[in-house]
């Protein structure tokens, strides 16, 4: 929740369509002390400040209203989205952390091209954590659209870097990869990014990529909300790190 919220404090926006409409189309069709701990974080802090500042996301999705609140200047691919969207959430018009899973499992079985094990419902839950405002466990239509423009931008990357067709991106070309999809990470970011999302040669499959780019782009989000002077430095409590840290 307190991620959600810095998330969403630091900007609005629609988004843009893109090929929502048209990809899940095809998708329905086809069937204690805190002493120790402060410098700990502090490290961290200082470690992310760097790379965080050269960050551009996409704006945030706006915080959540009725589903039933269309904009009158959506565009017809994005009614079409919002239609599409009803048939994957249900009533209660939100997405589920095991409904996530279903929807991606089911998108990246229909390319061959990607080597992945599929997405677990820990990563799944982990997707929604960072983008649920109100900690209820699922997402709402503004924030499933922002992920899933996210999910087909960073496709085309990981498409484009996989050089030699093995459905995977390689150690020499990880780098290349990470800053295309907009994180300009230095040295020590990046062998922390391979020891946590590759596999033991260097190489990253699809679910384990985009699970690192969603994260990076939370937290990167996060510190350029927190960080309100623009100095690279923030300052957060026990309380707030903990809450941060546990539900992502």
């Amino acid at each position: 929740m307190f991620l959600a919220k810095a998330l969403l404090s630091g900007g609005s926006g629609s988004g843009h369509g893109g090929s929502l409409a048209r990809g899940l189309g095809g998708l329905l069709t086809g069937g204690g002390r805190g002493g120790n701990l402060g410098g700990l974080v502090g490290g961290l802090v200082n470690l992310i400040s760097e790379a965080a500042a050269q960050y551009n996301p996409e704006p945030p999705p706006p915080p959540r209203n009725h589903f039933a609140n269309v904009e009158a200047y959506e565009s017809e691919e994005i009614r079409q989205f919002r239609r599409l969207f009803v048939q994957l959430a249900g009533d209660d018009m939100e997405v589920c952390a095991t409904e996530l899973r279903d929807i991606l499992n089911k998108v990246v079985s229909r390319h061959q091209d990607l080597k992945t094990d599929g997405f677990s419902l820990d990563t799944c839950r982990s997707m929604v954590a960072v983008m649920d405002n109100d900690t209820n466990g699922k997402l709402g239509f503004e924030e499933f659209k922002y992920l899933w423009n996210n999910i087909k931008k960073w496709q085309c990357v990981y498409k484009q870097y996989d050089t030699d067709q093995s459905g995977t991106v390689g150690r020499a070309q990880l780098p290349d990869a990470l800053k295309a999809a907009g994180f300009h990470l230095n040295e020590q970011l990046r062998q922390v990014v391979v020891r946590r999302y590759a596999d033991e040669d260097g190489s990253m499959d699809f679910n384990n990529f985009i699970s690192c780019l969603v994260r990076l782009d939370s937290m990167f989000r996060t510190f350029k909300a927190l960080d309100r002077d623009g100095d690279g430095q923030i300052k957060i409590t026990i309380e707030d790190w903990l809450q941060l840290t546990m539900y992502s």
